[in-house]
């Protein structure tokens, strides 16, 4: 006669469902089904706390609520992870995430801030003409999108005055320390 698996977990160990428990030790997160270890994770790997989680969801061992409970983690965050690996499968949780692109400054935008940048003007001037914010620009350029010129307009060069004996103030002629 077939004989029914008590729900005997680990001391210490965080129950999920009746047959599923966790447990972290030395900083791996441990999953149990009744005593037998089924997964292990770092504290700190996300991805695959998102992915193994799913996984119980996915074949019906456990429910987006009883994983949001005993995690103490959003319900809807648990639903985003079931939908990305209905969508993506397992891989979607372990690849880089695409970057985005920007929707001021498209190819066209940054060729006609490029060329302003090279005639010299500057990075707030470029904005207001072109309606693009002055930290946009300045991110792309160091983001090494843009390339600031070092030439400037002739009429926005600051004239740096470094003074000679002969135009210092009269006060600051005297020798030091008297």
């Amino acid at each position: 006669m077939p004989q029914i698996q008590l729900p005997i977990f680990p001391a210490s160990s965080t129950p999920i469902t009746s047959e599923l428990a966790f447990q972290e030790r030395d900083a791996v997160v441990w999953y149990f089904n009744g005593h037998l270890p089924v997964f292990s994770h770092p504290v700190t790997d996300i991805a695959s706390f998102r992915f193994f989680t799913s996984q119980l969801i996915a074949n019906g061992n456990a429910s987006q609520s009883e994983i949001s409970r005993a995690f103490g983690v959003p319900l809807v965050s648990v639903k985003r992870a079931c939908k990305k690996l209905r969508d993506e499968g397992a891989a979607g949780f372990f690849r880089p995430p695409v970057p985005r692109q920007g929707h001021k400054l498209t190819e066209q935008r940054l060729q006609e801030v490029q060329s302003r940048l090279d005639v010299g003007m500057e990075v707030p001037a470029i904005g207001a003409e072109l309606g693009v914010l002055p930290n946009t620009i300045h991110k792309a350029i160091r983001a090494g999108r843009l390339k600031k010129s070092a030439n400037t307009h002739p009429s926005q060069r600051r004239k740096k005055h470094t003074p000679t004996r002969r135009t210092r103030h009269p006060i600051d002629q005297r020798p030091l320390g008297s």
